[in-house]
């Protein structure tokens, strides 16, 4: 009976500063610069301690108002962006377009074999090699994107030699004459995890937004597969949809 309480008490506590946490960070006083005070300091300036803390901060996170960043400390979220996949328009447009800031990072860029789920989808033989390009992407400065992008090698022929911090579409259309046709989309939450967490530097096991992608050109052939793995608060998926028979 007396652990029930407490717990219940406990709760109450967490929701009851989470409340003011909120008030605190829609008035300005909580953060500076986009940046809440320490964990350490926050238990001081709420007279709390550090687990009902962290439980109302979690739960900030999951309704996307902030974020944390391995050995940072946390953040406010700030707008989400956009996205809407029916729209065919690269990374840095669809940023610039919304009055926002985007910076590509590539991570590396190879020749390997194919996951058996990217062949699959791009209909070819398990095991096939493909142009691996792994890149990451910042908006405002702010680390929100991996991607993993499998390019066809014959479509693609000596795509290394370019510079892949561009939009690979702009490279598809300047050096290869291809633009994007029918694309098939996936989208599913997930848990960031391993070399995906660590590149996007959050705690293992944030909630991810992933977003597969297959692509074909004007004539339909598969030209290549994305894998876009987003921090949840980072992005909002917006549809435009057509009546049917409109």
């Amino acid at each position: 009976m007396s652990d029930t309480r407490n717990k219940s008490s406990a709760g109450g506590e967490a929701e009851v500063l989470e409340q003011t946490l909120r008030r605190d960070l829609v008035s300005g006083r909580l953060a500076t610069d986009m940046r809440l005070p320490s964990e350490r300091q926050m238990v001081g300036i709420y007279s709390t301690t550090r687990i009902t803390l962290r439980e109302a901060l979690f739960h900030m996170e999951i309704d996307g108002l902030i974020y944390r960043e391995n050995r940072r400390g946390w953040y406010v979220s700030g707008p989400r962006l956009i996205y809407n996949p029916l729209q065919r328009s690269n990374f840095h447009v669809m940023v610039a377009q919304q009055e926002r800031r985007a910076e590509t990072e590539l991570v590396d860029a190879v020749s390997a074999p194919a996951p058996d789920d990217i062949c699959v989808r791009m209909k070819c033989a398990l095991g096939t090699e493909f142009w691996r390009v792994r890149r990451r992407r910042r908006i405002d400065g702010r680390l929100v994107l991996f991607v993993e992008h499998y390019l066809s090698k014959t479509v693609f022929p000596n795509i290394l030699q370019h510079d892949l911090r561009r939009s690979l579409t702009s490279i598809y259309q300047e050096y290869y004459g291809i633009d994007y046709g029918p694309a098939y989309f996936e989208i599913n939450p997930i848990a960031l995890r391993g070399m995906i967490a660590d590149k996007l530097h959050c705690t293992e096991g944030a909630y991810g937004l992933k977003i597969t992608r297959v692509n074909c050109d004007l004539a339909g052939r598969l030209i290549d597969c994305d894998l876009e793995y987003w921090r949840h608060n980072a992005i909002s998926i917006q549809i435009d949809a057509v009546p049917h028979g409109s």
